[in-house]
């Protein structure tokens, strides 16, 4: 059988795909980079906002025109939440829950999800657009906290750990695929390992990935700002751990955070921002933020930005709010008119692209390792190739010979308008 495999939305959704690729072609299946050559595509759905809703049904509708005849089956939050309405989309023929998830190619396949419990194979990038050098490796799934806002604690349930063997085993079989780097994620990574024996966190997963697999470079996902574990950032005394995290904020108004139900305090963001700027040296710092919150006041809109500016963030995903069904937010007073909420949305994208570019200008004449994503041929003058640093700035070079998924240390060269140039030395 050829399977087509999709995702929208974040990390955890491209891990299980990933998970799913394996876990086809160790069944003796194989993947196809359209829905045209397919005889089923898999689509993993999302509903964090409104327009993430919309384009998981759009994949699906597209799917169904390129190829009438492909079996089409639905997961993830959106398709797990409006089941009825997944199932009347053109070509859908099942919608597999987000509990039943993990064992999704068990349950399509009539098989025994033990059957996947062998050493994993040696991982191969998804053909067509879900490509990726690096790999995404599922830590975690769900969430104990419950943002007013937030759709999907609602969506993936309460948090639970993955067994830390069975990560290390996936790591392992993405190195022994060529893999140059994972990315290690969740809902609420910090929760990791509460749920396990007790003597397991989220620090010392990190070290057994460090100690007991080759992996070159390890990246970590969105951590939100509590239960971080005591001396964390003592972990990046290792170089294989990349200079990036990314700590959602949300709002640098106290009084937004404590109406989103966020247990945190711009204060304590701020420290924990000071604690890991002293122990890892040149570290990007990314986040994401709401724009116009219920309630959001010009008071409270100027306390937001105004600590924005002070945080020096390297990069943002900035959310204009969008209302999500069953989430208390969508009960509180005083929403923000939309029109309004573009607007501050705009204005913290202006604060946030300044703080980029102030961060990248920091590196020009300075040594980087990256990884290159992307490698595309030109006529004469060689490759032009596209990658990540270790410290997630996206560069760009003009190279003799195709370096794709290769790491090489490069001097950034230029900042500007057309992006991040730089030279490679090695």
């Amino acid at each position: 059988m050829k399977i087509y495999l999709d995702s929208i939305g974040c990390r955890l959704n491209q891990s299980e795909i990933e998970r799913y690729s394996t876990q086809f072609k160790m069944a003796g299946h194989s993947l196809v980079s359209t829905p045209s050559e397919s005889d089923l595509v898999v689509v993993n759905t999302c509903t964090v906002t409104s327009k993430a809703a919309a384009d998981s049904r759009t994949k699906v509708r597209q799917s169904n025109r390129l190829n009438p005849n492909s079996r089409i089956v639905l997961t993830g939050c959106w398709s797990s939440l409006e089941e009825r309405n997944a199932l009347d989309l053109p070509g859908v023929t099942d919608v597999i829950h987000n509990k039943d998830k993990d064992d999704l190619v068990a349950i399509l396949l009539g098989i025994a999800p033990h059957e996947f419990d062998k050493e994993p194979v040696a991982r191969q990038p998804i053909p067509g657009i879900r490509m990726r050098t690096r790999a995404f490796i599922k830590a975690q799934d769900g969430c104990d906290n419950q943002c007013t806002f937030c759709i999907t604690t609602i969506a993936r349930g309460s948090s639970r750990s993955v067994n830390p063997q069975r990560i290390i085993d996936e790591i392992n079989a993405a190195v022994a695929g060529d893999v140059q780097e994972a990315v290690l994620t969740g809902v609420q990574l910090t929760s990791y390992g509460k749920d396990l024996d007790g003597r397991n966190n989220l620090k010392q997963l990190i070290q057994r990935i460090l100690q007991q697999t080759n992996l070159p470079r390890l990246r970590l996902s969105s951590l939100e700002p509590w239960n971080i574990p005591k001396n964390f950032f003592s972990l990046w005394e290792d170089s294989r751990l990349c200079r990036q995290i990314h700590i959602p904020l949300q709002s640098g108004s106290a009084s937004v955070l404590r109406r989103m139900a966020r247990p945190i305090e711009p204060v304590n963001f701020a420290k924990l921002l000071e604690t890991a700027r002293e122990r890892v040296p040149d570290i990007s710092v990314t986040t994401d933020i709401i724009a116009g919150f219920p309630g959001e006041t010009e008071a409270e809109f100027t306390e937001n930005l105004e600590f924005i500016q002070a945080m020096r963030f390297a990069d943002a995903h900035v959310f204009t709010y969008s209302p999500r069904p069953q989430t208390a937010a969508l009960r509180l007073p005083d929403h923000v008119p939309s029109k309004v909420a573009r607007e501050r949305s705009r204005m913290i994208r202006e604060t946030v692209a300044k703080s980029k570019t102030e961060y990248a200008q920091h590196f020009i004449d300075k040594e980087l390792v990256a990884l290159w994503e992307t490698a595309k041929k030109l006529d004469k003058s060689g490759w032009e190739v596209s990658g990540l640093t270790d410290n997630y700035l996206r560069i760009n070079s003009i190279v003799a010979r195709n370096m794709l998924n290769t790491l090489s240390t490069v001097r950034i060269i230029t900042v500007g308008k057309g992006g991040i140039q730089a030279s490679v030395i090695a």
